[in-house]
């Protein structure tokens, strides 16, 4: 039971989901913050509010409707979106797309340091070990 179990953490799949859960997590922090701290401002600056909070409200008969809570998180969402897409998606397929012209990016002529070799050593071994 606990081999089974020991076999699916090390799945690729499975650890690269958990790094990209962390990474993703720590990501939108960068960009809550850069929403909080540099976008918010220029919105206040255009409509006189800090944030887009108190844009669009309206009740109906009890129900408040806050218009601009949605519009906060769905800018936030975007620029989460904007910046995954154009720091790690398209940079990685460009890279894919040199790959398969055979376009290779040139190595560094400098050595690899000893994190590095390990690293090769492991994605070596992992190549092996799946096929």
């Amino acid at each position: 039971m606990l081999k089974g179990f020991k076999e699916f953490i090390m799945r690729g799949n499975v650890v690269d989901l958990a790094v990209a859960v962390v990474i993703g997590a720590a990501f939108g922090k960068i960009i809550d913050a850069i929403v909080k701290n540099f976008i918010n401002p220029l919105v206040a600056a255009i409509f006189g509010q800090p944030d887009l909070g108190g844009v669009g409200n309206f009740a109906i008969g009890k129900g408040e409707f806050h218009i601009g809570l949605i519009l906060n998180e769905l800018l936030s969402f975007l620029f989460v979106a904007a910046a995954i897409y154009f720091f790690i998606i398209f940079p990685l397929n460009k890279l894919a797309e040199r790959r398969k012209r055979g376009e290779e990016p040139a190595p560094s002529d400098e050595p690899l340091t000893t994190d590095q070799q390990l690293l090769v050593e492991i994605r070596d071994a992992l190549q092996r070990r799946s096929s």
